[in-house]
Formats: structure tokens, sequence, C-alpha cells
């Protein structure tokens, strides 16, 4: 008897975790094109929607053969160059380490706008319901990014790990619970609660990064001001179920059995603790059979950021399981 009752509750969680999986995915489903690649000595681009272009940035390691693949994310207002530092540790290792722009980043917006293009496109998505350039899209860029690595004859596709800073963090754990290519994940100063923070008044932080959208956005529905209910009308329009069905807590332990490193700041107030704690919570559940797979790396008395010592045990986590 209990051992049926043990059986049908886990059977229930596969099914919901499926679910959820189904619905993220349907959410940011496009009509697929040909990747029609690109490529430029350590430059590359490929077609991830009829109308966007994805712009990359790969270092090769040494050695001839298929090699393990790690894609690295860039933060708000980063770009795929800015990610040299760690591509070339990680080429080092032995990997094919690889950047994209993410949506309105880089080479993917006009010169002179800056920021200012991803704040546009925030409004705008909040204006009329089209595209999500918070987090999903670029989800969807990196997996059709992993589509177009199982094409090249120097890539090993059943060894491909991520890992993305911030805004890339959220990325990360978002596209390695829905896609079961990524092997191996480390989200940094990225896991969080967005609910946690919302019910906790703890929001301000992460909505700062793209404060000017919310701002006219507030303006023209003529709100009295940013507020937390304001910031969840926001956010069920323009990055839907992000504080319910897709938030860290429901999507990270979706990771699970894969290998997951989580990287945070103690004291980082766009990832507060008490919503992070949450998250390692439901994970710790998720990796009971599987726990030498996941670790957590906290850095004591630090905020957002990433110290050297931590992105070194990152790169070794990716050695000890890709």
């Amino acid at each position: 008897m209990v051992l049926s009752v043990v059986l049908s509750a886990g059977l229930a969680a596969q099914t919901q975790e499926g679910a959820r999986r189904a619905a993220f995915l349907k959410m940011i489903d496009r009509p697929r094109v040909a990747l029609a690649p690109q490529v430029s000595g350590d430059r590359f681009s490929y077609a991830a929607d009829a109308e966007q272009r994805v712009p990359g940035l790969w270092v090769r390691p040494q050695g001839a053969g298929k090699h393990p693949v790690v894609i690295v994310l860039h933060g708000t207002g980063g770009t795929k160059e800015g990610q040299l530092p760690v591509l070339k540790q990680l080429a080092a290792k032995g990997f094919l380490a690889v950047a994209i722009d993410g949506r309105y980043h880089g080479e993917r917006i006009a010169e002179k706008t800056g920021s200012a293009a991803y704040q546009a496109a925030m409004l705008k998505t909040y204006q009329t319901g089209r595209e999500h350039p918070f987090l999903y899209d670029t989800v969807w860029d990196v997996m059709r990014l992993m589509d177009y690595l199982e094409t090249l004859p120097e890539v090993d596709a059943t060894r491909i790990g991520m890992i993305g800073f911030s805004k890339g963090g959220m990325e990360t754990y978002l596209a390695a619970a829905v896609d079961s290519r990524v092997k191996v994940a480390v989200p940094c100063i990225g896991v969080q609660s967005f609910a946690w923070a919302l019910d906790h008044d703890s929001w301000q932080s992460r909505a700062g990064t793209f404060q000017s959208s919310l701002d006219t956005a507030a303006k023209e529905t003529g709100a009295a001001g940013v507020d937390a209910k304001f910031v969840k009308h926001f956010y069920d329009k323009v990055a839907p179920g992000i504080y319910g069905e897709f938030d860290g807590p429901a999507m990270v332990p979706l990771i699970a059995p894969r290998a997951l490193m989580t990287i945070n700041g103690e004291i980082d107030a766009r990832t507060p603790m008490p919503g992070l704690e949450l998250c390692l919570a439901a994970a710790r559940k998720a990796y009971a059979r599987a726990a030498d797979k996941f670790e957590v790396v906290i850095e004591k008395n630090t905020g957002h950021a990433v110290k050297p010592e931590a992105l070194v045990q990152a790169v070794d986590w990716f050695v000890k399981w890709l």
C-alpha cells in the first residue's frame, strides 16, 4: 500500500514536470526556419526564426576530433565579446566554448542605441504582447544554437554544457530545465524566486535592470507608480509565468538528474537569499538520488558578482561532468 502511494506520487510529479516543460516550450515556440549558418573565422551566425539572426563567437580547443561544448551567456548590457576571458578558460580545458549575443544586445542592436533598444523592446512587448525579449526569446535562441552545434563534425552533441551570468544565469536554468540536451548547467547570480521577491518587497534591484520600460509602462497605464502589484502586471505581459509556474523553485528542479552547480552572492539584492533558498530546497529534493550532481556555491559577503575563484569552480564542474 505504501509503495503504491509513493509510486503514484512519483508519477504525478513527473506528469506535472512534463506539463510545465510543455507549457514553457509552447509559449516560446515559433515556426522553424532553415538555420542558414554563416561562418567567418571565430565568428558565426544562424537564423533563430524568420526575423532574427543570432551572431556568435567561439574559441576552439587544441586537438582534432569531437569536443564537448560549453555555451556562455552574458548578462544585461553585456555582449558575447565580453565573455572572451571565460571562453578562453574553457577552451584551455578542451571545450569548444561558444557565446552569443542575447536579444537586443551586442550586434543585435544599432551601435548607438545601447540598452535603450532592450528597454524599448520590453515596453513594446508590454504594449503589444509580441516577442519575449526578457529571458524567453534568448532561451529559444539557445535551443536553435544547439540545433546548429549538432550539425558540426567537431562537436560531441552528447556533451553540451551552459553557463550564464545574471540575465544569462536565468536563461541558463530555464533552457536547461526544458531542453535535455544541456547535460551540465551552471547558472551564476541568476537563480531566484520572483514570487518571493514580489511578496517581500525585494523586487526593486531586479526590476531596476529594466526600470525605464517599467516607468513608461506605468505612466501609459495611468498607474500611481511602480509597486509590486504593477510589477506583477508588467511581468504578466512581458514574461508570463515568471513568478508562477516558471519561477525558479518550479524550473530549477527540472534540470535533475543532470549536473547542476548554482553560484550566488550571499548579499546579492537581485537574488535575495530567502528566495534562493526556496529554489535550492526544491532542487535538493529533486536531486535526492543524484546528490553528487548538485553543488551550491554561495560567495560570502558578495553582491551581484562572480569572483574568479567561483569561476574556477564552475570550469572544474564542467571538466568533471562533461
